[in-house]
C-alpha cells in the first residue's frame, strides 16, 4: 500500500483527517532510497495516519489543499537533495532533465523548495498545524550558510520559511519523537536533532558568532563554522545557539545515531518499491532505473571530503545493517515481477566501508582534530572487508539472482590499508560485482587541492590501479576504471588541470569525460574556502576561481584534447 496523496485515496481508507501531511519537492517514490518515503513509513508503522504531497504547484491551491490540513504536524522537504542543486548547474545554468520527476523535465520543483512550500502551506492555511523542516536542503542550511547561487550569507532556513522547527540529519528517531509529544501536547523543545527558533539562548549552550558578524566578517564565518562542525557527534556534541537580529536559533545535540537493529527495521517496512499512480502517469522517472533495484548496506561515511556533504548529514559514524536484513531484501527485490536477476548496487555513500568502523568512535564519538582517512588512514579505524566479501559471496546464491553489482564506488585508499583482505575483496570485485567498470574518485592529483579536499594523494590512485590490473589479468577480465575528477576547487589552478590532463594521459592511458566543476554546497568546508579564500585549517590565504569563464576553461583543458603548453 503506498501512503494517500490523493482525497479518493483517503476515502479508501476510511480516514478522515490525517495525522502528518508531507511536502517534498521529489515525486513520490516509495522507497527506502527516498528520505521522505522512509519518514512516511516509519510514522505510518508508529500507527500514526501519513499522507504525501509531492512537487505540489506553487501558483495555486489546488495540491496543497487535496489532503486538508493534517491535526499534528507538516512536514516539508525540498527533496533527496538542496532544489538549487538540483536546478542548476556549477556555472549557473538551468537543468532541464530531473531524475526524481516523473516525465523527466525539470519544472515542478521550485528554487528554495522548502521555503516555498512553507510559504504555499501559510498561504492557504491560515494559523495551521507547526511546519517542520527536514531533508538535505533544510539541514544544510539549518545556521547562516553561504549560498552559491546568490552569491551571499544566508540566515538560518527557519528564519525565511518562518516554521516551528527543523529536524536535522538522518532524521528518524527525531521526526518519531516530535509526533509523538505533538500528539501528547507536549513540548517539543527538548528533542535532540532538532533546531528552533527562541526569544532567549540557552545559557548551558555554546554561543555562535551571530548571523550578522558573520555576513559582514569572514573571520567570524570561519569561526562559527568550525564551531558548528565540531558539535555533530552524538557522543561529544554540545548544544549551539545563534543570534539572527532579536532572536536565536537554537540547536539541540543532535540525536543517537540508530542501532543496526534499528536501521534493519526500517529496511523491513513495507515498501512498494514503485512511483505512485498518480505520479506515474505523468511518465517515467529516471531515478527509478538506479534505485529499484538496489540496495543500501549502510549509513554514514567517515571520509569526510570537505566538499560533500554526506558525512554532516548521514553522520560521520558507519552504521551498518546485517548480513540477514540485507539478504531478506534482496529476497524481496527478487521476487518483483519485474526483476530481471540483477541487483544494480549493494553499497552506500562508499561501498566497502560496510562493516568497517572504529571502536573508539563507537563508544566516544568521533575525533575532534583528528579524521579516519585523512591524511592517512587511521590505525585504530582496523580496516576488515571480509564482512563485505561474505555478503557479496552470499547475495550471489540467492535464488532467481544472476548478477549483484557494486556501482556505489569504493575508497581505494581504505582497500590498500586492508593488507590482509585487499587481493580477495579485487578478486570478488573483479570477478562478480563489476559490470565493465568500476567506479573510484580521485577528485584530482594536485597535491595542495587533494589537501584542501580532504582527499588521499596520487601515489594511493597508482597503487590501487595496479592491484585493479593485476586481478583483471589473472582473472582473464578486461574491465577498466572509471575516474570521477572535479575541477575548479578552491586550491585548483589552470596549472593544476593541465597537470591533471598530462597525468591522466600518461599515467592512467585515459582521456577523462566524468569532470564535474566544483560547486560550493552550503555548510561544508569547501564552502567556506571558496568564500573565504582562506585555508579555515591554517588560515592561510588560498587561490580561488570564481569567474565562470575560467572555472568552464578548468573543465574544458581536460575534456577536450587542446594544447598542454
Amino acid at each position: 500500500m503506498f501512503l494517500p496523496t490523493t482525497g479518493a485515496e483517503l476515502k479508501k481508507l476510511q480516514w478522515d483527517k490525517l495525522d502528518v501531511i508531507l511536502v517534498t519537492g521529489d515525486t513520490y517514490i516509495d522507497s527506502p532510497f527516498i528520505g521522505v518515503s522512509v519518514i512516511g513509513r516509519i510514522l505510518l508503522n508508529a500507527g500514526f495516519r501519513v499522507g504525501i504531497i509531492a512537487q505540489p504547484d506553487w501558483h495555486s491551491k489546488n495540491d496543497i489543499c487535496r489532503l486538508g490540513e493534517p491535526k499534528l504536524f507538516w512536514g516539508i522537504t525540498g527533496g533527496c537533495m538542496d532544489s538549487m542543486v538540483a536546478n542548476y548547474t556549477a556555472t549557473m545554468k538551468k537543468r532541464h532533465k530531473d531524475d526524481l520527476t516523473a516525465g523527466g523535465k525539470n519544472k515542478r520543483r521550485p528554487d528554495r523548495a522548502v521555503v516555498v512550500y512553507a510559504n504555499l502551506i501559510r498561504q492557504y492555511f491560515k494559523n495551521t498545524k507547526p511546519l517542520i523542516l527536514g531533508g538535505v536542503e533544510a539541514s544544510m542550511r539549518r545556521i547562516t550558510h553561504f549560498d552559491y547561487w546568490s552569491d551571499s550569507i544566508r540566515r538560518s532556513i527557519l528564519f525565511d520559511a518562518r516554521a516551528d522547527a527543523l529536524v536535522y540529519g538522518m532524521a528518524e528517531k527525531a521526526i518519531l519523537e516530535l509526533a509523538q509529544k505533538l500528539r501528547n501536547s507536549q513540548n517539543i523543545k527538548d528533542i535532540r536533532g532538532i533546531c528552533y527558533i527562541s526569544p532567549a539562548p540557552r545559557s548551558d549552550f555554546i554561543e555562535l558568532p551571530a548571523y550578522e558578524d558573520v555576513a559582514a566578517n569572514k573571520k567570524s564565518f570561519i569561526k562559527m563554522f568550525n564551531l558548528f562542525y565540531q558539535n555533530n557527534d552524538p557522543s561529544t556534541a554540545q548544544g549551539i545557539f545563534q543570534k539572527h537580529g532579536s532572536r536565536f536559533l537554537v540547536q539541540n545535540p543532535p540525536q543517537f545515531h540508530l542501532t543496526p537493529e534499528e536501521l534493519d527495521n526500517i529496511y523491513s517496512l513495507d515498501f512498494t518499491r514503485n512511483v505512485h499512480p498518480f505520479y506515474s502517469a505523468q511518465g517515467k522517472v529516471k531515478a527509478m532505473e538506479t534505485i529499484k533495484f538496489s540496495i543500501t548496506s549502510h549509513r554514514g561515511c567517515y571520509g569526510e571530503c570537505n566538499f560533500c556533504s554526506i558525512s554532516l548529514h548521514e553522520g560521520r559514524t558507519i552504521i551498518s545493517r546485517s548480513e540477514k536484513s540485507i539478504m531478506d531484501e534482496a529476497r524481496k527485490i527478487a521476487a518483483l515481477p519485474d526483476f530481471k536477476g540483477y541487483i544494480l548496487d549493494v553499497g552506500g555513500s562508499t561501498a566497502n566501508m560496510y562493516g568497517i568502523e572504529c571502536p573508539k568512535k563507537q563508544k566516544k564519538g568521533g575525533c575532534i582534530n583528528k579524521r579516519c582517512l585523512f591524511p592517512q588512514v587511521c590505525v585504530n579505524l582496523k580496516t576488515d572487508h571480509r564482512r563485505q566479501i561474505n555478503l557479496l559471496k552470499n547475495l550471489r546464491k540467492i535464488k532467481g539472482v544472476k548478477k549483484v553489482f557494486v556501482a556505489s564506488g569504493i575508497r581505494y585508499d581504505l582497500l590498500l590499508d586492508d593488507k590482509k583482505n585487499c587481493l580477495d575483496y579485487m578478486r570478488e570485485l573483479v570477478e562478480h560485482h563489476t559490470s565493465g567498470q568500476l567506479k573510484v574518485a580521485p577528485e584530482h592529483i594536485a597535491p595542495n587541492t587533494l589537501r584542501l579536499m580532504g582527499k588521499p594523494q596520487a601515489r594511493s590512485l597508482l597503487n590501487f590501479k595496479r592491484v585493479f590490473e593485476k586481478i583483471n589479468k589473472l582473472s582473464e577480465k578486461k574491465q577498466f576504471l572509471t575516474y570521477y575528477f572535479i575541477a575548479a576547487h578552491p586550491e585548483c589552478t589552470e596549472k593544476d588541470m593541465r597537470s591533471l590532463k598530462s597525468f591522466t594521459g600518461r599515467e592512467l592511458k585515459i582521456n577523462p569525460r566524468q569532470i564535474q566543476i566544483f560547486t560550493p554546497l552550503p555548510s561544508t568546508y569547501s564552502s567556506l574556502m571558496y568564500l573565504t579564500e582562506t585555508d579555515p585549517f591554517t588560515g592561510k590565504k588560498i587561490f580561488v576561481e570564481k569567474r565562470m569563464k575560467n572555472k568552464q576553461k578548468q573543465k574544458d583543458i581536460i575534456c577536450r584534447r587542446i594544447d598542454l603548453t
